[in-house]
């Protein structure tokens, strides 16, 4: 199994396992320092995963897939969360099955399997850390997580500890000396062979 899919189905493994033991708690509040509540942030994990899926099982080049996944407004939080491992799942089979060479679309450049799974791992665990912050919960990503994806989305890092450099590098804290990122990106983009 490629490391990426393992990285994604780990991250949404952690983040079920935490909110699980809050799915009774309102989730109609700001997730962390982000715009959206911890419910919406939630839904906004499952969406992106779907439509990362979507781009790796369709292979548009120019643009995303005209389709969304839209989380029932009637649902409850352990539904919300069950629709996230489903997603998550979702990309881990479009990785897993898409031919070698098979690309898709995103923003910041067109990407493969790894890089979708990698993005979808980082959507994962950064948005956990934010509903996490929200819902006044302790936790951070795991560094054997963070690792390989800095490795693949962020190879310009600066160094350190990995669970330190993901939050700093997806502008979620400070680094040392170096003040949070007030604008930040990956590189998905098709990692040139050497």
């Amino acid at each position: 199994m490629d490391l990426m899919t393992k990285v994604l189905g780990n991250s949404v493994m952690h983040m079920r396992s935490l909110l699980s033991a809050v799915v009774d708690t309102s989730w109609v509040v700001p997730a962390g320092d982000v715009e959206w509540s911890c419910r919406d942030t939630a839904a906004h994990v499952a969406d992106d995963l779907f439509s990362y899926a979507s781009q790796m099982i369709a292979e548009p080049q120019d643009n995303y897939l005209p389709i969304d996944a839209v989380i029932d407004p009637n649902a409850t939080n352990r539904q919300i969360l069950d629709a996230i491992a489903m997603c998550g799942r979702m990309l881990e089979l479009a990785v897993k099955n898409a031919q070698p060479e098979a690309t898709g679309w995103h923003p910041y450049g067109v990407s493969d399997g790894s890089g979708f799974a990698a993005m979808g791992a980082v959507e994962v665990l950064v948005h956990t850390y934010d509903m996490a912050c929200g819902l006044r919960l302790e936790w951070k990503p795991p560094a054997t997580l963070c690792t390989p994806l800095l490795d693949r989305l962020f190879p310009n890092s600066p160094t350190g500890d990995p669970t330190a450099v993901l939050l700093y590098s997806c502008g979620r804290a400070p680094l040392g000396e170096c003040p949070r990122l007030d604008a930040w990106s990956w590189d998905a983009t098709v990692p040139i062979a050497h």
